[in-house]
């Protein structure tokens, strides 16, 4: 089976991998979409994401859709073989003090599909055929194709920012940075019930999908001049991952409001106009990855075909360095798929099944 293996900055390869073999208590599931992230991006582009920096080769890939192939013996309760289903990336270690106090997406020895956060590193989704914890899979809801779900993990954090923003019905919310993960953020929000909600970036491709995606306002964040920017916001949330963006987000949101920082900076420090933070009693929160938010943005996925216009193409995984260079290029995209099987023979086409 194929794999997307990164080996170093810029040292991305396709390899042949060996199939793995389920335990007690897993699954083995046969891949078909892989979501190029923007934290898989990082680790090709620089080597690293945040302050996790790698070490050793790693297969990359978190945001995964395929089917049950088999279990482990004795095999446990699961989705039948041939069931599709999305995989949740995280198995938190169930026992730190965070876990015990139903943070589990902060855990302090979480195990996460593609990261180097730990040594040696967690291997990722990219590959024909991945073994997880059986309680890792969830059967796709009825009217959810597979491409579609390929969305749920960037969809889930998404929806973890904004549930760490705190009420936003009727609020105007800012979103700073129109990537994917910015993009769903908007949509997680107006989801929500957010009453206005404007989004920044530098590109006006996209500022197109964040309107598809559901934003009442777009604005060119090199712009000072343009009309849609905001005297003040109720909520805002930087998914830009650049210190600029931080700026822009406390100068915008009103006294007492609320700041989420959900892009990762880069590493070391950022600075940021922290008095602003005192002298309005701004709350900044953080927010990192998602825990039971995966069953919701499954669920939301499922009744929102407006979710598709987000999706810019499918790439075959022999290719996985032209589908990481499109991915890259915001210019031209915004979520990237891996292809690791045939098409035609998953039946995700228009009018058919799957399988």
């Amino acid at each position: 089976m194929l794999g997307c293996v990164i080996h170093g900055r810029g040292d991305l390869r396709v390899e042949e991998l060996a199939s793995p073999v389920p335990g007690p208590d897993e699954v083995l599931v046969a891949v078909h979409y892989g979501g190029v992230c923007g934290s898989d991006l990082h680790y090709w582009r620089h080597g690293g994401v945040g302050d996790f920096r790698l070490r050793e080769p790693m297969v990359l890939g978190h945001e995964v859709v395929g089917t049950v192939v088999a279990y482990g013996s004795p095999s446990p309760s699961g989705p039948a073989a041939g069931t599709p289903v999305a995989v949740h990336p995280a198995t938190p270690c169930g026992v730190c003090p965070e876990c015990a106090d139903g943070r589990r997406q902060v855990c302090r020895d979480t195990r996460y599909l593609g990261s180097a956060a730990r040594t040696p590193h967690v291997q990722g989704g990219f590959a024909g055929e991945i073994v997880v914890p059986v309680e890792q899979v969830r059967p796709l809801p009825d009217g959810l194709r597979p491409r579609r779900a390929t969305l749920a993990e960037p969809l889930s954090v998404a929806l973890h920012a904004v549930r760490r923003a705190g009420p936003v019905t009727g609020r105007h919310v800012l979103v700073t940075g129109a990537g994917p993960i910015g993009c769903l953020v908007v949509a997680a929000a107006k989801a929500a019930g957010a009453a206005r909600v404007t989004a920044t970036d530098l590109l006006p491709t996209a500022l197109g999908h964040a309107r598809a995606a559901g934003a009442d306002t777009v604005v060119r964040a090199d712009d000072p001049a343009d009309p849609g920017w905001p005297s003040e916001v109720d909520v805002a949330v930087e998914a830009s991952g650049v210190a600029a963006g931080l700026d822009g987000c406390l100068r915008l949101v009103r006294r007492g409001g609320v700041v989420v920082q959900l892009g990762m900076l880069p590493p070391g420090q950022s600075p940021f106009p922290g008095n602003l933070l005192v002298s309005r009693e701004i709350e900044l929160r953080g927010a990192f990855r998602f825990d039971t938010e995966f069953d919701a943005a499954l669920r939301l996925l499922a009744v929102e075909p407006a979710f598709d216009a987000l999706i810019s193409a499918v790439v075959p995984v022999r290719d996985a360095e032209s589908a990481f260079a499109l991915g890259a290029d915001r210019g031209r995209s915004c979520k990237v798929l891996l292809d690791f099987v045939e098409e035609a023979r998953w039946g995700d086409r228009p009018g058919e099944g799957f399988g």
